[in-house]
Parts: structure tokens; C-alpha cells; sequence
């Protein structure tokens, strides 16, 4: 792959984001409820065109909005990666009936969608999906005819025909769920054939509306909308199928391969933003008889900050680039590239913390905000030992066995 670096025009773009996130999405952020979908937030991200850009750009130029936006705002970054997550899946493997029907709405901030993956006993272990999809003898309503069988993909999943005339009944649970549950649809992963691991999920298409479905709101450290949903045998057919019945987990990695690197950066804006704060505070606050940045532990503290986040600044970028032009080494990049950033963003706001005491522990404060912000990256789209995983995994499948 060939070196990376930023042309004039990107760098120009990414000054206006961080802009137009403190001018224009701070204040919408500041006005939110904690908690809760911050639906004026997500409607202007649509007027100035970001959300639109989701649908039109590359991973690189996503890695760049999450970036910047997180460095002045990160409700807003958040707020367009949500809708991103959800809808993707939508976007790449939707019919034109389901992206006609509802990316309008995800492109203008009107529509809120959310990516259903997680449940309370399947996280980092995704292909170990509980969430039920029984085959239904009804759809859209109405009695099927008891002579229709049902038919059996190559996975030996049991699935639908795509004249929806048959369908499937969703029952089990989903936990951790960004936007739920207050998303006006779902990307939802469920279990069409038992024991099949991850060879037996199929994705589907979940109105919010849908009869059966209740969701409720968790508290969290940082207070962003994340719920918990309860499928009561929730119908769905074959029309609300996304993809191949039996190739959800496909449709999951596949989105999780784009916005896995831009989780990333996402986790490098906040860690510039830290950066950049400790150097206006350790630039100007005495100490000692001097400035802070004049002692040499502190010095040598903040060039390894920026080192660190400068690295996993290029990494994002390469694992972007790597997507953009097809690569085959895309998961392991991808996991790189967030296993480097989350655990260097970690660092550096721990580190600017430390460096400005106990001002940057009082509420309100940013590095207060980042502090909170700054854990869950670890966590979600596949926790940091999962992302070692993988690059392991891709590492070891280029090694012949002896």
C-alpha cells in the first residue's frame, strides 16, 4: 500500500467540519436531553449534508467527518455514526423497496435508525446470536396456505420466499442497542437455524411499530441512547429480509468492516482534542517557578501523546484507504486500526487528566467529558481482545501448516 497523507482539500474540509460542529452542533448538543435521541441534533447533520455523505463517500472520508466532528462535538459525531451503523446495512444490502422507503429519511435527520446486534449473552461472541426467528405460519396477517413447505437454503437455514408469503416470528432479546429505543427502525440479527453458529443468522429490516417489539432505556456512564429491545414474536417476512436468509453475519462484518477504522477515528478526535488541551493548559499555568511545560516529565508526557495519537491517526488512514481500494487484508487492518486508536485515545485523555489535576475531574470540564466519553470505544463493535483476535486469526490463515 502506498504512504498516506491528507491533499489541501481534504485538510480545508476537515477545518470546516470542526467548525461547523462547534459553531452549529454544540449548541443543538448542549440543548439534548442526556439520555436520550437528539433528534434536532440528527435533523441538522441532514440539512448540512453529512448524513447524506454517508451514503456517497468512502471509508476514508468517513474516517475524516468522524474525526473532526469528534473533536469539537462528540454528541454529533455520534449522533451521524448511529445513523450510519443502522442504515448501512440498508444501503448495501437492501432491496430498492426498503432503501426507497427509508434511506430518504436517514439522508434529511428525520428517520432514526439503529444496528441490533447485541444481546445480554452474545457481545463479542456475535455468532452466538439467542434472538429467535421461528418460521411463522402467518405474514403480513394473514394465514399461509398449509401446503406451502418451507424451503432450505445451502446453510440449512430455514427461509422465506421473497413473494412474502412466509415468514418468521422474532422472539428473544437485544441489549446495548445505540438509539434504542427510540429508533424508527432496525437493522436486527436473528437465529434462523439453530446450532448453525454463525452460518444460521439472518438480517432483517425491523420497523419500530412493528407488533411485539417494546424496548426500554439503560443508563450509562456516559449518557448517550442505549437500550434494551424485547421481541414478542414480532413478525417479519421475507420482504423485510436484508440480503440472504442464513448470510446476516455476513451482512454484520461487512458493516462492521467499514466503521470498525472510523470507530478509530472517532477515538483520534477525542484524543486530539485532549492533546490540545493539555497543551494550552500546560503552555500557560505556573508551576515550580516556571510553566508546567518547562518540567521535563511533562514535556516528555505530551510528545508521547501526540506521538501515540499521531500513529494511530496514520493507521485509521491506511486501514480506510485499504477498504477503499479493496484490499484483502481489510479485517485485519480494520482491527488494527480500532485496537490502536481506542486504546491510544485511553491513554492520552487519562494522561491530560493527570497533567491538568483535579480541574479536569469537575463536571462540565472536557476532559470530565472525554474521560466518560473515551471508555465505551473499547467495548462496542468488537471489544479490544476481540479485535487481537482477529488480527491473529488473519495473521496465522497466511502461515502454511507444517
Amino acid at each position: 500500500m502506498t504512504a498516506f497523507s491528507l491533499d489541501p482539500a481534504q485538510t480545508a474540509w476537515c477545518t470546516e467540519l470542526r467548525t461547523l460542529a462547534e459553531q452549529r452542533l454544540r449548541p443543538l448538543a448542549e440543548k439534548g436531553e442526556p439520555g436520550r435521541v437528539n433528534r434536532d441534533l440528527v435533523a441538522e447533520l441532514g440539512r448540512l449534508g453529512l448524513l447524506d455523505r454517508l451514503f456517497t463517500s468512502g471509508a476514508l472520508e468517513l474516517c475524516l467527518m468522524r474525526e473532526s466532528l469528534a473533536h469539537a462535538c462528540t454528541e454529533a459525531e455520534t449522533a451521524l455514526a448511529l445513523q450510519g451503523l443502522g442504515a448501512h446495512p440498508v444501503h448495501a444490502y437492501g432491496t430498492p423497496d426498503q432503501r426507497a422507503r427509508w434511506l430518504p429519511g436517514v439522508r434529511a435527520g428525520t428517520t432514526v435508525a439503529a444496528f441490533a446486534l447485541t444481546e445480554p449473552d452474545a457481545g463479542s461472541d456475535a455468532a452466538a446470536l439467542a434472538l429467535r426467528a421461528d418460521p411463522d405460519g402467518t405474514a403480513n396477517g394473514a394465514n399461509r396456505n398449509s401446503d406451502s413447505a418451507a424451503e432450505t437454503d445451502d446453510s440449512g437455514s430455514v427461509h422465506a420466499e421473497r413473494d412474502g408469503e412466509r415468514g418468521w416470528r422474532l422472539t428473544g432479546e437485544k441489549c446495548w442497542i445505540s438509539n434504542a429505543p427510540e429508533a424508527d427502525f432496525y437493522t436486527v440479527f436473528a437465529r434462523t437455524t439453530p446450532g448453525a453458529g454463525a452460518r444460521g443468522v439472518t438480517a432483517f429490516l425491523v420497523p419500530a411499530d412493528r407488533p411485539g417489539l417494546t424496548g426500554s432505556p439503560l443508563e450509562m456512564l456516559s449518557p448517550h441512547p442505549v437500550g434494551a429491545l424485547v421481541f414478542d414474536a414480532v413478525p417479519v417476512t421475507a420482504d423485510d429480509v436484508l440480503g440472504e436468509p442464513g448470510r446476516g453475519f455476513r451482512v454484520a462484518m461487512g458493516t462492521l468492516n467499514l466503521f470498525r477504522p472510523s470507530v478509530g477515528a472517532f477515538a483520534v478526535g477525542m484524543a486530539q482534542s485532549a492533546l490540545d488541551a493539555t497543551l494550552a493548559h500546560t503552555a500557560r499555568r505556573d508551576a515550580f517557578g516556571g510553566k508546567l511545560k518547562d518540567l521535563q516529565a511533562v514535556a516528555h508526557q505530551v510528545a508521547e501523546m501526540a506521538l501515540r495519537t499521531e500513529a494511530a491517526r496514520l493507521m485509521v488512514y491506511a486501514a480506510a484507504t485499504a477498504y477503499d481500494e479493496g484490499a484483502p487484508d481489510v479485517p485485519k487492518r480494520a482491527a488494527m486500526a480500532k485496537l490502536l486508536a481506542t486504546e491510544t485515545a485511553q491513554y492520552v485523555v487519562d494522561a491530560a487528566v493527570q497533567l491538568h489535576g483535579a480541574r479536569a475531574l469537575r463536571r462540565g470540564h472536557l476532559l470530565e467529558h472525554l474521560y466518560r466519553e473515551v471508555r465505551a470505544p473499547r467495548i462496542y463493535e468488537g471489544a479490544s481482545e476481540v479485535q487481537r483476535g482477529i488480527v491473529a486469526k488473519e495473521l496465522y490463515a497466511t502461515v502454511e501448516a507444517p
